[in-house]
């Protein structure tokens, strides 16, 4: 299935709606609160850094004065404020239309979380899997269809589950953690559909998505930390001549958050080169993304190291 005129125009009124977005104040995450912001959705800009998500908040809404943009905390590498973010969220909202896992980080010299998971793992996955498993009653407490979209990469090809090494304690290199991070989403949101299916839930969706080659500050974070001015100004430079903006990168996660024919399980990215830019379009993901018997035991090792379990039993059993 493939819609290549799809643009953020396309996307419909979601007026009274609510949307999270996690990371939304930098990057992809800004440019998709941005978009959803001039819908009229009401959107929880879910920040480590609300500070900054403020002053983003500020910029958005000079373009959209009329837009409902709510900041509020959420450190995806601690599990406390994961559970603080949902608690607070349920208690003030009633509704929950979309849930973006959007927030990531990329290829950082190996650290661990405040729960002691090795960063890119805990953050990218973990962190997202705590997060939807805590806010699942309210999505199958909205009435009509919820999607739950989950940024992934098409490095997510290069990656393979290291289930004896899933940390990174004995071996670690940043750009297999971010691989592995990120074949993580997408056997995720795989399997989180089919449960759903298999729980008779018709009104959850969960979709993967990647941005392609989208130029954003993501990629910069590694080599400043690591103090590296030539491989800073080397990704600066392939930003400028292979990537597509940042709005443009953000297509795929609103396509599979509101395009039409969506259902469930699908990988949208863009369709273009090598798929590194283009408009958005369903597409295939990796072999291992589709391995069933890896995204049970991937699953069933997030339950165990998050202490999240997901309820199905409160099933929809109604469709809209």
């Amino acid at each position: 299935m493939t819609d290549s005129g799809w643009t953020a125009e396309r996307m419909p009124d979601m007026t009274g709606e609510t949307v999270i977005v996690t990371g939304a104040n930098s990057g992809l995450g800004y440019e998709v609160t941005r978009a959803f912001a001039r819908t009229g959705a009401t959107v929880v800009m879910a920040c480590r850094r609300t500070n900054h998500a403020k002053t983003m908040k500020g910029k958005i809404l000079t373009e959209a004065p009329d837009a409902t943009l709510d900041v509020r905390e959420l450190d995806l590498a601690d599990l406390s404020s994961i559970r603080a973010f949902a608690d607070g969220f349920e208690s003030e909202y009633d509704d929950l239309r979309v849930l973006c896992n959007n927030a990531g980080v990329m290829a950082v010299p190996r650290d661990e979380t405040a729960d002691g998971f090795e960063l890119q793992f805990g953050v990218n996955h973990l962190g997202h899997f705590a997060l939807t498993g805590l806010l699942l009653d309210a999505l199958l407490e909205t009435d009509g269809k919820t999607r739950v979209v989950t940024q992934s990469s098409g490095l997510h090809e290069n990656g393979e589950m290291d289930f004896d090494d899933l940390q990174g304690e004995r071996e670690y290199d940043k750009w297999d953690a971010y691989a592995q991070s990120k074949l993580a989403n997408v056997l995720f949101a795989y399997e989180l559909d089919r449960r759903l299916g298999d729980a008779g839930i018709e009104d959850v969706a969960s979709v993967a998505c990647h941005p392609g080659y989208a130029s954003t500050n993501l990629q910069g974070r590694g080599p400043r930390q690591e103090g590296s001015i030539l491989r800073l100004w080397m990704m600066r430079i392939a930003n400028a001549v292979l990537a597509q903006s940042a709005e443009r990168g953000a297509l795929p996660m609103l396509y599979a958050a509101t395009a039409g024919g969506i259902t469930g399980g699908e990988y949208v990215g863009p369709d273009g080169l090598m798929n590194m830019r283009g408009p958005p379009s369903v597409q295939s993901s990796s072999d291992r993304s589709y391995d069933e018997v890896v995204a049970e035991r991937l699953w069933d090792s997030s339950e165990e190291l998050t202490g999240v379990t997901y309820d199905f039993r409160r099933s929809k059993s109604v469709s809209h």
